[in-house]
C-alpha cells in the first residue's frame, strides 16, 4: 500500500510508512497500522483544509478482476477527537464495497509513476 496512486476520481496520492498525502495538500500522518484488521489511524495535519488536528481512520481493501484497480480505501472516520475514538469507529463493510463506505464505495485505487 505504499507508494504513488492515483483514485478512480483522478486523485493522487503518496503513501509511506507514516504519511498518506492527498494531492496537493492533505497530509494524514499515520500513527498506526494494523494489517491484519485492514485499517489505519492517523492525526490530520493541521494546515489540512478542514478537520485540522482530528483523527482519521482509513480501513483499505483489495480488489480481484478490477484490472488496474488493485485496491480501494474508506475514510470510515475522518474528524475524530482522538486517535481511540477514530479507532473504535466501527469498520466499513468490505463485503459491499459499492455502499460499504458510509454509503458510499471505497475510492479504487491504482499505482502511478
Amino acid at each position: 500500500m505504499t507508494g504513488s496512486f492515483e483514485d478512480d476520481y483522478q486523485i493522487r496520492y503518496k503513501i509511506n510508512d507514516t504519511l498518506w498525502l492527498q494531492l496537493p495538500n492533505t497530509r494524514f500522518h499515520i500513527i498506526k497500522w494494523n494489517p491484519e484488521k485492514m485499517y489505519l489511524i492517523a492525526k490530520n495535519d493541521a494546515k489540512n483544509p478542514g478537520e485540522g488536528n482530528l483523527y482519521t481512520r482509513i480501513d483499505y481493501m483489495t480488489f480481484d478482476n478490477m484490472g488496474a484497480w488493485k485496491w480501494g480505501y474508506c475514510l470510515t472516520a475522518y474528524n475524530a477527537a482522538t486517535d481511540a475514538i477514530a479507532e473504535a469507529t466501527a469498520a466499513a463493510d468490505r463485503g459491499n464495497p459499492m455502499k460499504g463506505c458510509n454509503g458510499y464505495p471505497f475510492s479504487r485505487m491504482k499505482r502511478v509513476k
